[in-house]
């Protein structure tokens, strides 16, 4: 018998869990998609963080008190930060693209 642990996945499973994933992926946009490089999506990560920052008037306003710094300012270079989230992007060579 089974020793406590999950079912198995059947094809049927997979197919279904691939398809719901992929459906997932085209209708929000930043979700990612099977050909999306690992910097890409770190930025995307990012930028979905400094936007949240800057939309949460308490959260911008924490980093205020934090930096010492007026929330207009605090907001002003977490919106200057989403222009490139992770510094530049690497090179990539011709197969990746």
């Amino acid at each position: 018998g089974e020793s406590g642990g999950l079912p198995m996945a059947t094809d049927s499973d997979r197919f279904n869990i691939h398809t719901q994933l992929e459906h997932l992926q085209a209708k929000h946009v930043g979700t990612g998609h099977a050909d999306l490089h690992r910097f890409e999506w770190l930025a995307n990560i990012h930028r979905d963080s400094y936007a949240s920052y800057v939309g949460h008037f308490n959260l911008a306003r924490y980093f205020a008190v934090a930096q010492n710094e007026a929330v207009g300012r605090a907001r002003y270079e977490l919106m200057q930060k989403m222009l490139a989230p992770c510094g530049r992007p690497p090179e990539r060579e011709e197969e990746d693209l």
